[in-house]
C-alpha cells in the first residue's frame, strides 16, 4: 500500500515584491491566505490589510488572489514557478497618519515611485523634479559636493520620460535642477525622505485610483475611479478631474447582476446609482475593491483596535530609538566636522608658524652678518685711532727735539718756528682726527650692541615658536566612538451583493472628511509655493507642441486654482439624488 500511495504534490510560486523576489514551495491544497501570510512573515510586514497578491490569470485578466479559496482553483497560469506580484491593493487617505511600519512605508514608496515613472500616475514636471529630489535623498543620504560630483545621477531613473521629452533640457540640466532641491533636504533620513515623497504624491490627481471603463444607461463611455474615499466618475479622456463623486459615507449597498452594477445610497429618497461595465469579471473586481476600501474607510474613523495600538506603540518606541541613533550620528558628524575645521585651522597656523620661523631665521642671519661687519669696522677704527695716537706722540717728540736744538741764526730760528707751527697744526689735525675716529668706534660699538640685542630677540622668538607652535588654540578631544480586509467570495457567478452600512452616524463622518480636507489644504500651501517656484524656473524651456492632453488639463486646473481636494469638495457639494441624475444625463 505504501508503494502505491501518492506523494503530496507541491507547486512552486515566485512572489515579486517591490524590492525582492521570493520563491516558495506550496502544498497543492494551499489556500490564498496561507501563501499571503507566508510572504508577510518573510518580509516582516504586519500592516497586511493594505496588500494583496496580484497575478494574470489563465485568460489574461489581472486578478487578486482570494484568501479563502485554494490557489490552484483560481485560474492561475500553468507555469512553474507561478508568478505573483505582492502589491498594495488599498491606499491610505493620509500616509503620514495611517502608515505605521517603516517596511509598509518603504513598499508604498517604491510602488508609487514606479507608477509615476511608468506614467500610470500623472505627475507635472515641477512635481516630478521635487519628488526626484526626495528619492535621491532617500537613496544617497545628505548631499556632499566632494562625493556627489556632476553625473552621479546618470544611472538613476528619476523622471517620467514624458517630462524629459517636453523640455529643451539636457540630462545634465535636469540633474542640476534635481540636485539644487536635493541640497535642501539635508538631515532627512531615508524613512523621512520617503514619507515626504508620499505626502507630495498623495496630492496627485491619479494617486491611489483604480480606473474601469463603464457606461451609463444612455450608453455614454465613461470611467469609474475607485479609491480610498469613494467612487468617482470621469469623462473618457480626462482622468484628472472627476465629474461627480460618491463618498463611501453615502453608500450603503453595492451589487451587480451580470454587467450591471448598482449602488444604493444612504439617502433612501435618492435613486440607485447604476452603470454598465463591459465584462462581468470587471464587476467582481469593482465589488472587491469597493468592499475593501469601504471597510478601511470606516475603520479609520473608529478607535484603534488593540492590535493597532500595540503596533503604534512599538513603532513609536522604534522611532524613538532610531532618533537617538540619529542624534548620536549627528553629534559624531558635527564633532568630525569640528575636528576637520580645527585641523584646517591648525594647518593654517602651522603654515603661518613656518613662515614666521623662516622670517625669524632670515632676520637672525642678517643680524649675525651685520654684527660681524660692525665688529670688523670697530676693530679697524680702533686700529686707526691707535695709529694716529702713535703718530701724534712721535710728532710731539719731534717738536721737543726741535725745541731743544739751539739755532743760532734768526733765519734758522724763524725757519724752525715755521716748522714748529706747521707741526703744531699737524698735531692738532691728528688729535682731531683721532677724536673723530674714537667717536666712530664708539658709534660702531653701540651699533654692534644693538645688533647683538636684535640677534638675541630673534633667537628668543625662534625658541618661543619652537616651544608653542599652535598658539592659543584649544583642541576639543574627539570622542572614542565605534563607529484583510475580510474578503468573501459569495457563490453565484452572475450576481453578487454586499451591504456596506457599518455605522449609523454617517453625517458625522461626512463632516469629518470635509474638515480633514480643509486642514490638509492649509498644510499644503507651502508645497504649492515650492511647485510654482520650480515651474517658473523651467517653463521657459518648455516645448509647447510636445504637451499631452493631460498636461493641458492639469495646466488649466492649475490656472483656475483647482486641486484634487477642491475638485472633490465641489463635485460632492450637491445632494446624492442630484449627482445620480447628473450621471445619468452625461
Amino acid at each position: 500500500m505504501s508503494v502505491l500511495r501518492r506523494k503530496p504534490k507541491n507547486f512552486t510560486v515566485r512572489v515579486s515584491t517591490m524590492d525582492a523576489e521570493l520563491e516558495f514551495s506550496m502544498d497543492w491544497k494551499a489556500r490564498g491566505h496561507q501563501l499571503f501570510e507566508l510572504v508577510c512573515r518573510t518580509i516582516g510586514l504586519r500592516e497586511t490589510w493594505y496588500f494583496g497578491l496580484q497575478y494574470v490569470d489563465s485568460k489574461g485578466y489581472t486578478a487578486w488572489l482570494k484568501p479563502e479559496k485554494k490557489v490552484q482553483e483560481q485560474s492561475i497560469p500553468n507555469v512553474s514557478p507561478v508568478p505573483f506580484n505582492f502589491q498594495a491593493k488599498f491606499i491610505p487617505e493620509e500616509v503620514s497618519e495611517e502608515l505605521i511600519q517603516e517596511i509598509t512605508q518603504h513598499l508604498f514608496f517604491l510602488q508609487v515611485k514606479q507608477q509615476i515613472l511608468n506614467q500610470e500616475i500623472y505627475c507635472s514636471p515641477e512635481a516630478s523634479v521635487l519628488l526626484a529630489s526626495y528619492a535621491v535623498q532617500a537613496k544617497y543620504g545628505d548631499y556632499d559636493k566632494d562625493i556627489h560630483l556632476q553625473g552621479f545621477l546618470s544611472e538613476d531613473n528619476l523622471l517620467p520620460q514624458r517630462v524629459i521629452e517636453q523640455f529643451n533640457m539636457s540630462l545634465e540640466m535636469w540633474e542640476e535642477k534635481i540636485t539644487a532641491w536635493y541640497e535642501n533636504h539635508r538631515g532627512l533620513m531615508r524613512d523621512e525622505a520617503e514619507m515626504e515623497y508620499l505626502k507630495i504624491a498623495q496630492d496627485l490627481e491619479m494617486y491611489g485610483i483604480n480606473y474601469f471603463d463603464i457606461k451609463n444607461e444612455k450608453g455614454t463611455d465613461l470611467l469609474l475611479g475607485v479609491d480610498a474615499m469613494g467612487l468617482n466618475v470621469y469623462e473618457k479622456d480626462n482622468r484628472l478631474s472627476p465629474k461627480i463623486s460618491f463618498p463611501w459615507s453615502e453608500i450603503r449597498h453595492v451589487s451587480f447582476r451580470d454587467k450591471k452594477f448598482t449602488l444604493k445610497p444612504i439617502d433612501k429618497k435618492s435613486p440607485d446609482f447604476c452603470f454598465i461595465s463591459p465584462k462581468q469579471k470587471m464587476n467582481k473586481l469593482i465589488l472587491d475593491l469597493s468592499v475593501g476600501n469601504h471597510l478601511l474607510f470606516m475603520q479609520r474613523r473608529r478607535a484603534d483596535s488593540m492590535q493597532i495600538q500595540q503596533m503604534k506603540t512599538q513603532a513609536k518606541e522604534e522611532k524613538a530609538k532610531r532618533q537617538i541613533e540619529r542624534d548620536k550620528l549627528l553629534r559624531e558628524r558635527q564633532l568630525r566636522e569640528q575636528a576637520q575645521m580645527e585641523k584646517e585651522e591648525l594647518r593654517e597656523q602651522l603654515m603661518l608658524f613656518q613662515d614666521q620661523s623662516r622670517m625669524a631665521q632670515d632676520a637672525l642671519v642678517r643680524a649675525e652678518e651685520d654684527a660681524e661687519l660692525l665688529a670688523e669696522k670697530a676693530q679697524i677704527a680702533e686700529e686707526e685711532a691707535l695709529l694716529l695716537a702713535q703718530k701724534a706722540a712721535q710728532t710731539e717728540q719731534e717738536i721737543q727735539r726741535i725745541k731743544v736744538q739751539a739755532i743760532k741764526s734768526e733765519e734758522e730760528k724763524r725757519v724752525y718756528e715755521g716748522k714748529a707751527h706747521e707741526a703744531d697744526l699737524m698735531v692738532a689735525n691728528y688729535a682731531a682726527e683721532s677724536e673723530k675716529k674714537a667717536q666712530e668706534a664708539e658709534e660702531l660699538k653701540q651699533q654692534l650692541l644693538q645688533a647683538r640685542q636684535a640677534e638675541k630677540l630673534a633667537k628668543d622668538k625662534l625658541i618661543q615658536l619652537s616651544r608653542n607652535p599652535y598658539g592659543d588654540v584649544q583642541l576639543t578631544p574627539f570622542p572614542n566612538h565605534t563607529l484583510s480586509p475580510i474578503e468573501q467570495d459569495p457563490s453565484g457567478a452572475g450576481e453578487m451583493s454586499v451591504d456596506l452600512t457599518m455605522d449609523s452616524d454617517v453625517e458625522k463622518l461626512s463632516l469629518e472628511i470635509e474638515r480633514e480636507r480643509v486642514e490638509y489644504l492649509k498644510r499644503s500651501k507651502h508645497l504649492q509655493v515650492q511647485l510654482i517656484e520650480l515651474r517658473t524656473e523651467i517653463d521657459v524651456l518648455k516645448v509647447d507642441d510636445r504637451q499631452t492632453d493631460w498636461d493641458r488639463i492639469h495646466m488649466d486646473m492649475s490656472n483656475k486654482g483647482e486641486t484634487k481636494y477642491s475638485t472633490l469638495s465641489k463635485i460632492t457639494s450637491g445632494s446624492t439624488k442630484t449627482r445620480v441624475t447628473f450621471f445619468e444625463d452625461l
